[in-house]
């Protein structure tokens, strides 16, 4: 999984400088959230167990009133931006959404100079998606304001992951020795890359699944642990969980290998449901492409964990939102 450079930024971003980045932003900004790597233990737990009291208990309050979050999206998103909003508006925070589309961003300004701009308008945190890898960390090591990351090219999408993280919780007493197998297009994938991260730190075993256009053998040394099968029925026995990334015809069509042939090896139907433990779940991050990844069927089925996901994502994010402004609900 490569990733990409910043345009900004005067050289490309490699692994070791997006790690080194974000240490030197969290020693400034210590309620940032720019991955998965950057947060300690303590801090998972005490994200997840802050989002379970939000599902349980209806907010009082409004603990985050007079504060202000940009949220920066250089990507289309519904998902995601419109759960930060709902999460930030539910805490009484005010939001205030820049696009690539319409902002000064269209005319050429850098990624640093709109940052800096939204915080000296007033911003108390920035929650941001780029296509590039590492364009959260720039921010951070620019701006003295907390920086969340909404998916940042092909690096990583940490909120997810810990929704994801929260979603599998509810329905198992434990992730260690929980199989989560993560089928389809790996390569492209922030969502599988956080999840990987996150989920084998505490305890699950991961399971990479696609065609080798996909997913190059390199994706096992993305986390310890981590395994790449290529026959989706031979896998589907030893899963527990089945989460099923977006896959974009487009993508295919220089990758020598068909839609067609996608759907016949690749798509979660009933059948192939069949073939997993019966009190396997199914789980899809979005957008998701009915008659693609799977199947109306699946989608719709008592296993499918998919608007679940989207329901626990606000209040997962209203528990990273608190935790960025330190506020308390």
């Amino acid at each position: 999984m490569t990733r990409g450079a910043i345009p900004q930024a005067s050289s490309k971003i490699q692994s070791r400088s997006i790690r080194s980045a974000s240490l030197r932003a969290f020693s400034h900004h210590s309620r940032s959230l720019l991955d998965i790597e950057s947060l300690s233990d303590a801090d998972i737990h005490s994200l997840l167990k802050e989002a379970g009291r939000f599902r349980r208990v209806s907010i009082q309050k409004a603990p985050l009133k007079g504060r202000h979050i940009a949220l920066l999206f250089y990507e289309s998103s519904t998902r995601t931006r419109c759960s930060f909003e709902l999460a930030a508006k539910s805490l009484g925070a005010s939001t205030t959404l820049v696009s690539a589309s319409a902002s000064s961003i269209e005319k050429g300004e850098s990624l640093v100079d709109t940052g800096a701009t939204l915080a000296a308008m007033g911003a108390d945190c920035i929650v941001i998606r780029h296509p590039s890898s590492g364009a959260p960390h720039v921010l951070a090591r620019h701006l003295r304001i907390p920086i969340v990351n909404a998916g940042d090219g092909m690096h990583e999408h940490p909120s997810q992951a810990l929704l994801d993280c929260y979603t599998i919780s509810e329905h198992r007493q434990s992730l260690k020795g929980l199989r989560l197998l993560l089928v389809g297009d790996i390569y492209h994938s922030r969502v599988a890359r956080s999840n990987a991260l996150l989920l084998s730190r505490l305890g699950a075993q991961v399971t990479f699944c696609g065609p080798p256009a996909l997913l190059p053998e390199v994706a096992e040394t993305i986390a310890p642990g981590v395994r790449v099968m290529r026959d989706f029925d031979r896998a589907l026995p030893q899963a527990d969980v089945i989460m099923m990334l977006r896959v974009q015809k487009e993508r295919l069509a220089g990758l020598q290998i068909s839609a067609d042939e996608y759907v016949r090896d690749y798509q979660l139907t009933p059948e192939r449901l069949a073939l997993a433990p019966a009190k396997a779940l199914v789980m899809h991050p979005g957008p998701m492409v009915r008659g693609m990844e799977l199947t109306s069927e699946v989608a719709d089925s008592a296993r499918s964990l998919v608007l679940e996901q989207v329901r626990n994502g606000v209040a997962v994010r209203r528990a990273i939102l608190l935790r960025a402004l330190g506020g308390r609900a």
